[in-house]
């Protein structure tokens, strides 16, 4: 998978992507938690029913229960669906556009979730796709909605626009200058949030930084994206200036933790996914510093999710215990250099 990272990717050399996610809820159902099998299938109908003009082949439905634990993972490896999506597989489904860039998500913690993903820092477009899917479906669907809350959402923390929208940044030299935790406290104090790969109560593997909105009632969503648009933007100039300092002031250093890394990815035999990442996104640093010339090395993300532990086991096709899985990690990571050199 992961088409949806194909493609022109702005300001690649800092962005990874862009997300854009809504929650909605139908009227006359109860919240996803609270709901029977049959009830979420009843509801799960309902909605599909009521897409049939909106989503046509363009998009592929999957429901939970019907494909296996490690098909599921790789969708939350794959950044296709969130987590909190297989807590009740055996109510909950999505349709995935073909492209990957869109998927709605149905019995989440809310009814529906509709997300859209794009490569690189492209928040109006990555908005406009879901902002477009969203008044498509509030045209057939009764959406619990309240004139002085806004949408009525299973978490209050949700409740008004609905909206989370995060950037995906790879921010390894403010990493290194120690001001992360500045940073994040700074977002923190204007409404702002910083998490992990795999968003809420993941962890920063890799000098990767989601940052995104925490309210959502009291503002419109285009406040929202264009507050968020805003200190990105400014997020990225300050790893770019970063950059420049260590590379001038820090030659060294910077060089000797790149060749390093490149040194371990291209001869261990044995990797665990941490300490493959953290290897990875130091190769990455390396093109990002003008240290490696390949284009290649850009894309560098696309293995950072091959070598999550459900992709690397359904590529070969068997489940695998730790240490197997680590092996085939550390073989995948040698061709990927063998690649690049050749």
């Amino acid at each position: 998978m992961t088409k949806w990272l194909d493609g022109i990717a702005i300001d690649e050399d800092v962005v990874i992507s862009t997300r854009v996610r809504v929650a909605r809820n139908i009227a006359k159902y109860k919240f996803p938690s609270y709901m029977t099998v049959d009830e979420s299938d009843s509801l799960t109908d309902d909605i599909l029913n009521s897409m049939k003009d909106i989503v046509d082949d363009n998009y592929k439905f999957i429901r939970l229960r019907d494909i296996i634990p490690r098909d599921q993972m790789v969708y939350i490896e794959d950044h296709l669906i969130s987590p909190s999506l297989i807590e009740r597989k055996d109510k909950s489904s999505f349709l995935i556009r073909n492209d990957e860039r869109a998927t709605i998500m149905i019995n989440e913690e809310d009814h529906i979730r509709i997300q859209t993903l794009f490569p690189g820092f492209n928040l109006i477009d990555t908005w406009n796709l879901c902002s477009d899917i969203d008044d498509k479906l509030s045209e057939k669907l009764d959406y619990a909605y309240d004139d002085k809350w806004g949408y009525l959402t299973a978490c209050p923390t949700n409740v008004g626009t609905g909206l989370r929208a995060s950037v995906m940044l790879h921010l390894p030299c403010i990493t290194m200058a120690k001001t992360i935790n500045s940073l994040i406290e700074g977002l923190r104090e204007i409404g702002l949030t910083a998490r992990g790969l795999y968003g809420e109560g993941s962890e920063a593997l890799g000098n990767l930084y989601q940052i995104s909105n925490q309210v959502t009632l009291g503002q419109s969503e285009e406040d929202i994206i264009e507050k968020l648009n805003k200190v990105v933007y400014q997020i990225i100039q300050r790893e770019r200036k970063t950059r420049e300092y260590l590379k001038d002031k820090k030659t060294i250093e910077v060089e000797n933790m790149v060749y390093r890394s490149y040194g371990v990815l291209s001869h261990a035999r044995i990797m665990n996914s941490k300490e493959a990442i953290t290897h990875l996104s130091n190769l990455r640093l390396g093109w990002e510093m003008g240290l490696f010339k390949n284009e290649k090395i850009k894309d560098i993300f696309k293995l950072m999710i091959e070598i999550q532990p459900a992709n690397i086991q359904k590529e070969f096709d068997r489940d695998m215990v730790d240490e197997d899985r680590d092996i085939m990690r550390a073989t995948k990571i040698r061709e990927y250099i063998d690649n690049l050199e050749g």
